[in-house]
C-alpha cells in the first residue's frame, strides 16, 4: 500500500473482530493473520535439525537464515550477528554474566532508574557476584527525562545499560548521546530497543549500540527474544555453552534447538511491516493518533498524565483523581477498552516517580490504533469526573 491504510491494517488482525478498543500493546501486541499463518504452517513441515541433505533439514535451516535476515533488516544489524533466546531477559542475563567474566573489584557498570528492570537486574546480579560497583542515573520525575549520563561515568566503567524507550512513560531518551559519553569513557553500551523496536525504526549503528536487544512479540510475532551486534564482538566473548553444540558465531550464543517455528512467525511479522509501509509509515500513524490523544486529555482536568518528554513513543501513564488504577482500568473494561494498570516490571521507575509499586493506568497505542478507539478511551475516562 502506498499510504498508511488503518483499516486495512486492521483486517488482518482477528482478534480486532470481538470490537474491544486495545490499549495493552506495550505489553505484547496483537498477531495478524499471516504470522500465525506463517507459524501453522512451519509447524506442520517436519522439520528436524538443520542441515543440506534432506528436505527438512534444509528448511530448518532456511527458516533460521530467513528469521536472521529478517531481524537485521529490522534492526539495522548484521545477520551474522542476531542470535535469538527464550526472550529479552533471558539474553540480557546470559549477556551480562558472559561480560562479567572480565569484570571485577574497582569496576563500574551503570544502570537507570528508567528502564525496566530487564535492563537493570540481569546487570545488577552480573556486577554484584564479581565484586563490581553499581552506578545508578536517575532522570527527572515531573518530564521523566533521563540525567546527564556523564555525571556516572568514570574511566572505570565497563558498561552502560540504557533504554531506547521507557516502556512505562514512553521517554525516548537521547541513546546516540549516552552511546558517545560511554564509547569516550571507554565502556560498551547495551540498548534495551523492547519497546522502541515497536514504534520507530531502529538502528543498531545509528543508536551507538555495541549491544541491543528487542522482542518481536511486541511487533506482530512470536515470543522470543533477539540479541544483534557487531559478529566481531561476539566472536570475543565465550558464553557458558555444552560441549557439542556449535562454537560458531551467533550459534555459540544460542542453547538447545531453536524455536524454527517461531523464527518463521518472525520472518513473517518483518514481512508484514513492510507491507503496511515499514516502520517510518507506523510511526507516523501512531504520532498522529498520540496527538489527538494528547490534546484531548489536556481538556480533562481530573486526567494527570505522567511525564513530558520532549521525544516520546505513543505511551501514556495516566491517573485520574480519586480513583485508583484498579478502579479506572475496571470502569474502562466495563466500556470495552483494555487498559491495565501497574508497574510494568519498570519497577525503578515507578518508585523514581514517586508512584510506588502501584504505577497507573497505561494507555498504549498502537499500529493498529483508530481515532475513533482514541475518542472512546477519552469519553470513557471524562465519564470518571
Amino acid at each position: 500500500m502506498t499510504t498508511y491504510d488503518v483499516v486495512q491494517v486492521r483486517s488482518a488482525f482477528p482478534a480486532l473482530a470481538d470490537g474491544l478498543a486495545r490499549f495493552d500493546g506495550p505489553g505484547g501486541s496483537l498477531v495478524p493473520r499471516q504470522v500465525a499463518d506463517a507459524i501453522a504452517t512451519a509447524m506442520s513441515w517436519g522439520m528436524c535439525q538443520r542441515g543440506s541433505l534432506t528436505e527438512p533439514e534444509r528448511r530448518a535451516e532456511e527458516t533460521t537464515v530467513g528469521a536472521r535476515a529478517a531481524m537485521a533488516a529490522h534492526v539495522g544489524a548484521d545477520p551474522r550477528g542476531v542470535v535469538f533466546g527464550r526472550s529479552m531477559t533471558a539474553l540480557t542475563f546470559d549477556l551480562a554474566r558472559t561480560l562479567a567474566q572480565g569484570w571485577g573489584p574497582g569496576d563500574e557498570v551503570v544502570v537507570t532508574r528508567l528502564d525496566h528492570d530487564g535492563d537493570i537486574r540481569p546487570w545488577v546480579t552480573a556486577a554484584e557476584r564479581v565484586g563490581a560497583t553499581v552506578r545508578w542515573l536517575g532522570f527527572d520525575p515531573v518530564t521523566a527525562e533521563l540525567d546527564d549520563v556523564a555525571t556516572v561515568l568514570t574511566e572505570r566503567t565497563r558498561l552502560v545499560a540504557v533504554t531506547g524507550a521507557s516502556n512505562l512513560f514512553g521517554t525516548r531518551p537521547p541513546v546516540r548521546a549516552v552511546a558517545e559519553a560511554a564509547h569516550a569513557a571507554g565502556a560498551l553500551v547495551h540498548v534495551d530497543a523492547v519497546h522502541l523496536a515497536a514504534h520507530a525504526p531502529v538502528d543498531l549503528t545509528a543508536l551507538g549500540a555495541d549491544f541491543l536487544t528487542c522482542s518481536p512479540y511486541k511487533f506482530f510475532g512470536p515470543h522470543l527474544g533477539v540479541l544483534a551486534a557487531d559478529p566481531a564482538l561476539l566472536e570475543t566473548l565465550q558464553p557458558d555453552k555444552l560441549l557439542p553444540s556449535s562454537d560458531a558465531v551467533p550459534e555459540r550464543f544460542e542453547l538447545g534447538t531453536l524455536p524454527y517455528e517461531l523464527l518463521a512467525g518472525v520472518s513473517a511479522a518483518v514481512a508484514f511491516i513492510d507491507s503496511v509501509g515499514g516502520m517510518a509509515a507506523i510511526e507516523a500513524h501512531e504520532d498522529g493518533v498520540l496527538a489527538r490523544l494528547l490534546d484531548a486529555l489536556a481538556a480533562l482536568p481530573h486526567v494527570r498524565v505522567h511525564g513530558s518528554p520532549a521525544r516520546r513513543t505513543p505511551t501514556l501513564l495516566l491517573h485520574v483523581d480519586g480513583r485508583t488504577g484498579d478502579e479506572v482500568r475496571v470502569h474502562l473494561a466495563g466500556q470495552g477498552i483494555v487498559a491495565p494498570n501497574g508497574s510494568f516490571y519498570a519497577l525503578e521507575a515507578s518508585r523514581h516517580a514517586g508512584l510506588g509499586d502501584d504505577g497507573g493506568v497505561r494507555v498504549g497505542l498502537a499500529p493498529y490504533t483508530t481515532d475513533g478507539e482514541v475518542d472512546r478511551l477519552v469519553t470513557a475516562l471524562a465519564a470518571l469526573a
